[in-house]
């Protein structure tokens, strides 16, 4: 059971529609808020920003609800992640370059990110494109090439702080009600401890748990995830 339960919540990803209005800020609010705020704005006015936090504060859907939201108002922008092993070359094209887990980057990504950052700096028609990166650490802590790691530190630098399981536990209570839902302590303190504490895939399993919830007719308790895990 426990290896089904490990299964399963590495199979749980992130929301597939990472945005503003489906992200719990909690104590990273002002931060938020000001990325929301430059990403309704004049990029070419913004100077380099950096996001740094632990494991699932919130870094990779921030930057996929920025990406989003530029996309929202027709701009285009460039993505990197430690995923790309053969980053695509810089496009002028491009509004912003956004660089996520930058703490992974290989030394071909390093390059690339470089180059991403130097030519949206000093692009051929002189409007300058945002730079929004992330990492798991502050940009002087990175082990990263020293011209790459100090101009990531050049700008604004936010750091997030991962939500706590009050904070958790009142996010699944509130979509557990906005879906109808009704949702025992004793099964919320499962879901805490037994899964993955993301809230990307602590909400998939949510919408896992309802949907075989319906199927069975039975409403949702620790019997009916774990037989829910055997029917994977």
């Amino acid at each position: 059971m426990t290896g089904m339960m490990k299964q399963l919540a590495l199979d749980i990803g992130l929301s597939t529609d990472p945005s503003f209005t489906n992200f719990c800020s909690g104590p990273n609010d002002a931060t938020v808020r000001q990325l929301e705020l430059w990403a309704d704005g004049p990029l070419h006015s913004l100077v380099p920003t950096y996001l740094w936090g632990e494991e699932a504060s919130g870094k990779t859907h921030l930057l996929k609800a920025v990406s989003e939201a530029l996309r929202g108002h027709g701009a285009l922008s460039g993505w990197m992640d430690a995923s790309m092993l053969e980053p695509p070359e810089f496009n002028e094209a491009w509004s912003a370059v956004i660089m996520d887990d930058c703490h992974l980057y290989t030394p071909a990504q390093q390059r690339a990110a470089f180059n991403w950052f130097v030519n949206a700096l000093s692009t051929d028609d002189g409007q300058p494109r945002w730079v929004l990166a992330a990492g798991n650490a502050p940009p002087a802590d990175l082990a990263l090439r020293e011209d790459l790691r100090t101009r990531l530190g050049w700008g604004h630098v936010f750091a997030l702080q991962a939500l706590g399981d009050a904070e958790r536990r009142a996010v699944i209570q509130r979509e557990a009600d906005a879906r109808g839902i009704a949702l025992g302590d004793e099964v919320v303190d499962f879901m805490l401890t037994r899964f993955s504490r993301d809230l990307g895939s602590l909400m998939q399993l949510l919408d896992q748990l309802d949907s075989y919830a319906l199927q069975t007719q039975r409403v949702i308790t620790i019997p009916l995830i774990k037989s829910m895990l055997e029917s994977e």
